[in-house]
């Protein structure tokens, strides 16, 4: 039955360590939205009315460091410790109990591990292009030091603070118009082309990323959305997210190896590196996602898949939450 949608609502609701900005739309049983690097609330533009035509109080946050929400200066500020602690925060401030939580790119693994520390909290959880990898293996820093070979993984190129920020904020639109190009279905290099998730010595990863040409989901207003915001805030709370990984590897020694057992959802695109690289993680999720409902990579669609796809998109969330044992009162 179709709910009548209202219109947005902006606010800013308390955390333990500042204020994170949501955006909420509709009535009912609480969806949290976190998206990945670099987004913003505005990733979910799709889905906030279509979940909450469905019947549900869509919320979208700015995680921490991005948009409007508190932007530590400590690098150790963004350890993922931190960020499911927002994301608890986030659903008392809402007056509520529990939440399904979905997330996309970090926002998977923010959304993953908020289901795992905290299944009081998060009754369901739904990823959107990286799959669940329990906490495991060597430390991460070290697995990304050896990929690559003569040319080094974007993911050790943000490790050093500054070094990506000086590459990105002389031109934030620019490089963001690259960046999402770059992992779009439409825009990507072709195969065979060098990789944009790797850097050449001496190099930069704009340049690799494809010249001239937008994705179709990424409008003009909607890059200046983007770009707005992180040339404000510039992009340090954004790449802070990366330089935290082996303290999560120290943090969760705990939960090594843990499954969620909450009902879940994936959803990745054929297209998108990370389902390709993981797909072992895909493959164990009998084991990593008992719970799992759904898994389904979706053909044709790059890394943005919420934004790339929407309609397929909401359609699978939607009947994955209409499927969802019912809240208690």
């Amino acid at each position: 039955m179709a709910h009548h949608v209202a219109e947005t609502t902006h606010r800013l609701v308390t955390t333990p360590e500042g204020r994170i900005h949501l955006v909420e739309q509709g009535t009912g049983p609480l969806v949290l939205l976190v998206h990945g690097f670099p987004e913003s609330w505005y990733s979910w533009r799709h889905q906030l009315p279509a979940l909450a035509a469905a019947g549900y109080r869509a919320v979208a946050i700015d995680v921490r460091g991005y948009g409007r929400s508190s932007k530590p200066a400590a690098t150790d500020a963004y350890r993922m410790l931190h960020l499911v602690e927002d994301n608890v925060a986030v659903v008392h401030a809402l007056g509520e109990r529990s939440a399904v939580v979905i997330g996309h790119d970090w926002g998977a693994g923010i959304a993953a591990n908020s289901a795992l520390l905290r299944p009081d909290v998060f009754r369901a959880v739904g990823l959107l292009s990286v799959p669940y990898t329990p906490r495991g293996g060597p430390r991460p820093s070290d697995v990304f030091a050896r990929m690559g070979g003569d040319e080094e993984f974007y993911v050790s190129y943000f490790q050093e603070p500054g070094r990506a920020e000086a590459e990105i904020e002389p031109d934030v639109r620019g490089w963001l118009a690259g960046f999402y190009a770059a992992l779009s279905a439409d825009t990507m290099p072709a195969p065979g082309a060098p990789d944009p998730h790797f850097v050449s010595r001496a190099g930069t990863l704009r340049d690799r990323f494809p010249a001239g040409r937008m994705p179709a989901w990424l409008s003009e207003r909607d890059l200046d959305v983007y770009a707005a915001e992180f040339e404000r805030t510039g992009l340090s709370g954004a790449l802070n997210r990366y330089r935290n990984m082996d303290r999560d590897w120290e943090d969760l020694a705990a939960f090594d190896g843990a499954p969620v057992t909450q009902p879940s959802v994936f959803i990745g695109g054929s297209l998108d590196a990370s389902t390709t690289w993981l797909a072992d993680a895909i493959e164990a999720y009998p084991v990593t996602l008992p719970g799992l409902v759904s898994s389904r990579l979706l053909d044709g669609c790059g890394h943005w898949i919420q934004q790339e796809c929407p309609v397929e998109v909401n359609r699978i969330l939607n009947d994955w939450l209409a499927a969802l044992p019912a809240t208690a009162s």
